[in-house]
């Protein structure tokens, strides 16, 4: 029987694994799909994710920036950070990266469907394998969260997110975050030659469509060379609890509010380190308490800016506000990105 079974081999998976393997473990990860795996998501780590990545000894390719830019169609408004800086890097290229390092620190990675799942007093079944727990990294839609009974319905708008790379050298060393009436495009450098422009937004329609909405921005890449368009949502998961006996959730199937503040891989990389501590002190009941502790300002500040955001009101002073306040907004900025 080995120690953990992690049902998804995505980075919250793998990085789940890693910290496993490192404190001895025996772990395999299950993963339907062939590496690399890419997905809609901006690909901007913030300061203290590439901190954590460091500590595993991995090292990404990708672009540094170094603070955040907040734009709408009169003002801008510039928050560095403070603790050293964010990188850009592809999905493909970070999955790849942990991939390798999992492999290398000896994660058994199969291929195969997860299927079915039962658990008893001392283990769980679970594709063919018995592990005495189960880590549950299956995604936004987890549909291991949903059999188990702990996926709760959402509330509030359905907001989704649509990703494009574009051919053109980076021309800032910021995550820029353009506010449109209704959306938010946010460029991200991820190479020399390429950024990453992705739009998140309640409204159907293309990327095109949606770009078009941000003059700007849309004028600058028009003509570029650029890769298709992908999308992922709705992105407000909301859940009952993260722990079901020998199973607990992590990464986006442990719940998800939204990708506002960009903090998805920091809470994931850190619920995968709080997971297995559970493990090897033998007490499940305590993760789901210590992931609600972690996440807390996160929750808070990204619940607060989302329901500004939904309403239109609101929504049109969100810069003009920072612009006044850059101070305090420099402030939240650092308290999310360190």
């Amino acid at each position: 029987m080995i120690d953990l079974l992690v049902a998804g081999g995505g980075p919250a998976g793998l990085v789940t694994a890693l910290h496993a393997a490192r404190a001895g473990m025996a772990v395999t990860v299950v993963e339907r799909r062939h590496p690399p795996i890419d997905k809609a998501c901006g690909e901007g780590m913030m300061p203290y994710t590439v901190r954590q990545l460091d500590e595993l000894g991995i090292t990404l390719p990708g672009k540094l920036f170094r603070g955040i830019t907040y734009f709408d169609s009169q003002r801008r408004v510039d928050a560095p950070f403070r603790a050293g800086p964010g990188r850009g890097v592809r999905r493909t290229a970070l999955h790849s990266a942990l991939v390798e390092a999992a492999g290398a620190a000896g994660v058994e990675l199969v291929t195969a469907h997860v299927g079915s799942i039962s658990q008893d007093a001392d283990s769980v079944l679970c594709a063919g394998f018995r592990a005495r727990y189960l880590a549950a990294a299956d995604g936004l839609h987890s549909p291991i969260r949903r059999s188990l009974g702990l996926a709760r319905p959402s509330r509030g708008s359905r907001r989704w997110g649509l990703r494009r790379h574009v051919r053109i050298a980076p021309w800032s060393d910021r995550v820029e975050v353009y506010w449109g009436d209704g959306a938010e495009a946010y460029v991200t450098p991820v190479a020399d030659d390429c950024v990453g422009i992705a739009i998140l937004t309640a409204r159907q329609g293309s990327f095109e469509s949606r770009l078009a909405e941000f003059g700007e921005l849309s004028d600058r890449v028009n003509g570029h060379p650029h890769g298709p368009e992908r999308a992922a949502g709705p992105l407000r998961q909301r859940v009952a609890g993260r722990t079901a006996g020998r199973i607990m959730l992590v990464g986006d199937a442990a719940g998800y509010v939204d990708a506002l503040t960009g903090e998805g891989l920091g809470l994931a990389f850190g619920g995968a380190e709080l997971l297995v501590n559970c493990v090897l002190a033998d007490r499940p009941a305590d993760y789901d308490r210590q992931w609600r502790q972690m996440t807390r300002r996160y929750r808070l500040l990204t619940a607060g800016l989302l329901h500004a955001v939904e309403f239109g009101p609101t929504r049109s002073r969100v810069v003009p506000a920072a612009a006044a306040l850059p101070s305090a907004f420099t402030r939240i900025v650092n308290l999310l990105a360190y």
